[in-house]
């Protein structure tokens, strides 16, 4: 057992009352047990019970023995005197605060029920043939609850790459049109070179990146440059065109004192990936983009939906990068495929407008920013199909972001305890009672 157990347990009461008392015999009444501190300092703040005839305000200590107050110096942190009731599994013994006064204890061993321990036990040591802790149990849990315990898992989803984007924007000097440059740089890399892209648009400032946005030559000379990629080899040696990009940017190096930011060619991963996902190809539809979507935020905002999405990001590559796939190399390379586009809307749309409206203060606005993964087809996975086989809903983008929010917040880390379907399992009436 755990101490979150007993956290959850107290937080829900999920515990027998009858002739409910403290060690020394006084009588106890909850009236209110408290919100969870998740700051330093006792479990629960702004409890009010009633000890006797008297009734308390304060605060809520839970350990599973009382003598963890001591391991953990509770005895000499003033912070915990204002604790009124020490909740443990065991009250092996009696325990004060900083000025010598008894703190009242409730041991919750004999009250919890068998049913509810035996339903704890099961999730937390679930057998090695199960594929999730609460697999075997999942037929009890009504399909409404598994679909709300996943859309709030999307929700918390969203709200974590919006939080990664507010903090870009806070460093960018709250500069929204930077922020976006950044955050679709970055997930133009698709996971193999997401975090190399997102050094590249340190690297290239979109100040610098507007001045030129008329001219694709230009951009391209610059991004493939500050990539590392226009470097002298005898792939390129006599390829007119990348000499010409390589002419170009080390003129706007010297002009923009780009040269100490450059990355070097081996920071790029090319290994097991398909010549369309090479990085080289990914520049070149940047680069794409950025000449023919001057204004990257207005119009990722803006866009009404899905359809107009999927055109804002299909922008014409030059007609060198349609024939080559590395510099020097040449090859057919295809446009964006309907799933990466799928993606981008994914990684840099909904949480971008997220953020923005979180910023400006408009929750509704942010609900139809999340909204729109479900005008997106399903993704299909090892995680999502593990829950396809459980059963789960799956129809929609918005459904597939759920469910691998689910397996990575809550079912990889076994936090049964503060998941909707594991509280549902634990539900049950406390059978034991203590006289």
């Amino acid at each position: 057992m755990k101490e979150d157990f007993l956290h959850y347990v107290w937080q829900h009461q999920y515990f027998e009352k009858a002739n409910l008392c403290t060690q020394e015999g006084q009588p106890i009444t909850v009236l209110r047990p408290g919100m969870r501190n998740p700051d330093a300092g006792p479990d629960f703040l702004g409890a009010r019970l009633q000890l006797g005839e008297v009734e308390w305000n304060g605060a809520v200590e839970i350990h599973l023995r009382a003598s963890d107050w001591y391991r953990h110096y509770h005895q000499q942190d003033p912070k915990y005197d204002q604790v009124v009731l020490h909740v443990v599994h065991t009250a092996d013994q009696e325990v004060q605060r900083t000025n010598g006064s008894v703190v009242p204890a409730l041991e919750l061993a004999p009250r919890l029920s068998p049913a509810l321990l035996h339903a704890y036990e099961r999730l937390t040591t679930p057998t090695a043939a199960e594929l999730l802790p609460c697999a075997s149990l999942l037929s009890q849990v009504p399909s409404l609850t598994r679909t709300m315990m996943t859309g709030r898992a999307l929700l918390e989803r969203m709200e974590n790459k919006a939080a990664v984007i507010t903090g870009l924007h806070q460093q960018l000097g709250q500069d929204w049109e930077a922020t976006a440059w950044h955050v679709v740089a970055a997930a133009f890399g698709f996971q193999k070179n997401t975090e190399p892209l997102a050094r590249l648009a340190k690297a290239l400032p979109l100040a610098v990146l507007r001045r030129h946005r008329h001219d694709p030559r230009q951009l391209e000379a610059l991004l493939f440059g500050q990539a590392g990629f226009l470097g002298a080899g005898e792939d390129v040696a006599h390829d007119l065109y990348i000499r010409d990009l390589s002419q170009e940017y080390a003129f706007l190096r010297h002009k923009y004192n780009l040269a100490g930011t450059a990355l070097a060619a081996h920071e790029w991963n090319f290994l097991r990936l398909r010549p369309a996902n090479f990085p080289t190809v990914r520049l070149a539809q940047l680069a794409g983009l950025l000449h023919a979507r001057p204004a990257l935020f207005d119009a990722l905002l803006t866009a009404t939906d899905v359809a107009a999405l999927l055109q804002f990001f299909a922008a014409p590559i030059s007609a060198y990068w349609q024939t080559h796939y590395r510099p020097g190399k040449a090859g057919k390379v295809p446009a964006l495929g309907r799933t990466s586009l799928h993606v981008l809307i994914t990684n840099v749309v909904v949480p971008l407008r997220v953020a923005y409206y979180q910023h400006v203060g408009n929750p509704e606005l942010v609900e139809a920013a999340v909204a729109l993964l479900d005008q997106l087809p399903a993704e299909y996975n090892h995680v999502t199909d593990l829950y396809d086989t459980l059963g789960f809903i799956h129809r929609t983008a918005a459904d597939s972001q759920g469910l691998l929010a689910l397996h990575k917040g809550y079912c990889t880390p076994r936090r049964c305890l503060h998941c909707a379907i594991g509280s549902r399992l634990l539900q049950t009436k406390p059978a034991a009672r203590c006289e």
